[in-house]
């Protein structure tokens, strides 16, 4: 954790860990469930996860590029917070009206820091800043409420992207109750 107290941890832990029986996207079947949605819906938690996060915009940003879906409320909050502006990137054009990858103004020359809520293998980070570099922005910096440590990190660095995490998946199980929870 980057000088975030554990009480956060705590609260987005107890926000978003769900238990039951869960398909997950690799097709197995868990017991438990992270739902990132669940601190994203939630104002006041939201705010104080945003607070948490300015630190961790590098010096020179000129945009936050918030990714489709989750990055977008992070990116409009921490808009708000630090006077930057935000810009959405879709995951594949839109198929009507200007037919972009990027809303929200024009990003050639920006330094641009991508913004997303949970990362996994970083996957999406590596697609979205190919698409905003051939649009002409400068993109070497990420950051994220959680990364799962499922290798997101690596894969973000070989692209020339230093991912920058408020949260591990080990921060959030060691703040959960009985530290039972396991990566998914």
């Amino acid at each position: 954790m980057h000088n975030v107290g554990v009480t956060l941890s705590a609260r987005v832990f107890a926000a978003s860990h769900l238990t039951g029986t869960f398909v997950l996207r690799s097709g197995r079947t868990a017991d438990h469930y992270f739902d990132k949605y669940r601190f994203e819906s939630d104002p006041v938690l939201l705010a104080e996860i945003v607070s948490a996060l300015v630190p961790l915009v590098p010096p020179g940003t000129e945009g936050l590029a918030g990714l489709e879906l989750g990055g977008v409320p992070l990116s409009t909050m921490l808009s708000s917070v630090t006077g930057l502006p935000a810009y959405f990137v879709r995951k594949e054009p839109k198929k009507y009206g200007t037919e972009q990858v990027c809303e929200g103004g024009e990003v050639a020359g920006r330094r641009l820091l991508i913004v997303e809520d949970v990362v996994t293998t970083g996957g999406q980070i590596v697609l979205s800043a190919q698409d905003l570099r051939a649009e002409g922005a400068v993109v070497e910096h990420a950051v994220c409420v959680i990364d799962r440590e499922g290798g997101g990190a690596d894969v973000a660095a070989a692209e020339g992207i230093t991912l920058h995490a408020l949260f591990t998946m080990r921060d959030l199980e060691a703040s959960g109750p009985e530290s039972t929870m396991r990566a998914t």
